[in-house]
């Protein structure tokens, strides 16, 4: 995941790398006498790699838009804390200043996806963030007791 601006433009500036470095390589095989398979077969890791480092770079850009995924049973919530500042330009180090932590401290939590925090540290992240979390919350009728 990216996390701030300069993960952001180092990525970018790599996925055009990638991109140029695909075209060559693939023209370098076609040259070799490669056939469209065995191109293929060569091709498809660098291919996977380009489109996940792609999709990672889409992902940030729809975070600045604040475009942000729904959360079910608070599966993704500490992506869901990541995304919100990123949704407001704010970096690491301005979080750690709003929470009266050390910098490295952010960094450490949201590299965990703030696995494991507690419920009183959520709630400071998201004062800090501005940010009001509502729920809905469902009841699911229990299984066994379904009607077909």
């Amino acid at each position: 995941m990216i996390r701030n601006e300069t993960e952001y433009q180092e990525a970018s500036a790599r996925l055009a790398e990638e991109r140029k470095r695909l075209a060559d390589h693939r023209e370098r095989l076609k040259e070799a006498g490669l056939g469209p398979d065995e191109i293929k077969r060569v091709i498809d890791p660098m291919v996977s790699f380009h489109f996940q480092l792609q999709e990672e770079v889409e992902n940030y850009e729809r975070l600045k838009r604040g475009e942000f995924e729904e959360l079910e049973n608070l599966r993704g919530f500490g992506h869901l804390l990541i995304s919100a500042r990123i949704a407001q330009g704010i970096s690491q180090r301005e979080l750690a200043k709003r929470l009266n932590v050390h910098e490295s401290q952010v960094s450490r939590d949201e590299r965990n996806e703030y696995f494991g925090i507690t419920m009183e540290r959520a709630i400071k992240i998201l004062d800090a963030l501005n940010v009001r979390l509502q729920t809905k919350v469902e009841i699911d009728q229990p299984r066994e007791l379904a009607v077909a």
